[in-house]
């Protein structure tokens, strides 16, 4: 799919397909995203595959904006509404288990979870991060029975498609797994929202545009465009401090970014332009946690370069 004249216009300001702009062209509204915490752990953490998890992982399993997983699923629905209330002037919201790997646990402790969260009222989507090495034929089904009530998305892991990566930051899969969990997930109907990493070390930009090359040819939903950052009790930040790399400037980071929404097909919907990780965990780079100020720069930037999602691809 090739970007064309009435795709600009609908997108407006952002010059691509955001997921603000799907929300409000299928729902008539923003959903603000609800970060649950399923308690589960990780097959890179529990032993299975490592101890450690991802190399770049903090110990709240990419969960650190998650709630207390003491709390029930419609607890932390409450209380995350509560927190959001001056903010989010909406009724509708996206149930989003993002802590570790949400498709690790036994299945009918999944059914439990899953249900109360898709069955609450003011639920409209049921987002599940996980890896696509924890997704067999009973997740699959139960994941395919949900979406009959409510639409449920599926967020894998992938970060690079380049094997060398994959194997310095610990991912634990190697890409096929990737390529046939994408085909069963979209075989039972479920959409499928891809995590990348820019500016992991020994990448530069051309292997990374390899990576967005790559995402088109795979029948996906949406995509994550997470910049590397480093962040404290990682074992990035240890190795970061014994082997220092260049981390992308402000600068850099943006031209990056702006080539890989020209290279990205149009109807794949961007749901994360940069990363907003803790800032008292924050090492590098510093100048990410100014999340508004980064957005505000990047929007301007592809205003100003004539950058639309899938331009590249018309040329």
């Amino acid at each position: 799919m090739i970007m064309n004249t009435r795709q600009q216009k609908q997108w407006g300001e952002k010059r691509y397909y955001s997921l603000d702009f799907y929300l409000k062209q299928t729902y008539g509204e923003k959903l603000y995203k609800l970060s649950l915490n399923g308690g589960m752990t990780c097959p890179n953490r529990d032993g299975t595959l490592g101890r450690r998890g991802c190399i770049f992982c903090s110990r709240g399993g990419s969960g650190d904006f998650a709630s207390d997983a003491s709390l029930s699923v419609t607890e932390q629905i409450e209380q995350g509404k509560a927190l959001v209330r001056n903010k989010h002037t909406g009724n509708g919201y996206i149930a989003y288990f993002q802590a570790y790997t949400n498709t690790y646990a036994p299945l009918d402790y999944l059914r439990k979870l899953y249900t109360e969260a898709i069955m609450h009222p003011d639920v409209r989507i049921l987002s599940i991060a996980t890896r696509p090495d924890c997704l067999d034929s009973d997740v699959l089904h139960l994941l395919e029975e949900l979406n009959q009530i409510k639409p449920v998305w599926v967020e894998l892991g992938l970060q690079t498609v380049h094997e060398e990566s994959a194997v310095f930051i610990r991912r634990g899969y190697k890409l096929p797994v990737f390529e046939r969990a994408v085909k069963d997930l979209r075989r039972a109907n479920l959409s499928v929202i891809v995590h990348t990493i820019l500016g992991l070390p020994g990448e530069d930009p051309g292997m990374m545009l390899e990576t967005m090359h790559y995402l088109n040819t795979l029948d996906i939903q949406g995509v994550k465009l997470q910049l590397l950052h480093i962040l404290k009790d990682t074992d990035l930040a240890a190795y970061y401090e014994i082997h220092p790399f260049p981390v992308l400037s402000e600068e850099e980071y943006i031209r990056l970014l702006g080539t890989c929404i020209g290279h990205l097909r149009p109807d794949i919907v961007i749901h994360r332009l940069t990363g907003d990780g803790p800032k008292a965990l924050l090492i590098a780079p510093l100048w990410s946690g100014s999340k508004r100020h980064v957005l505000n720069s990047i929007h301007a930037w592809l205003k100003a370069q004539d950058i639309w999602q899938g331009k590249e691809l018309s040329l």
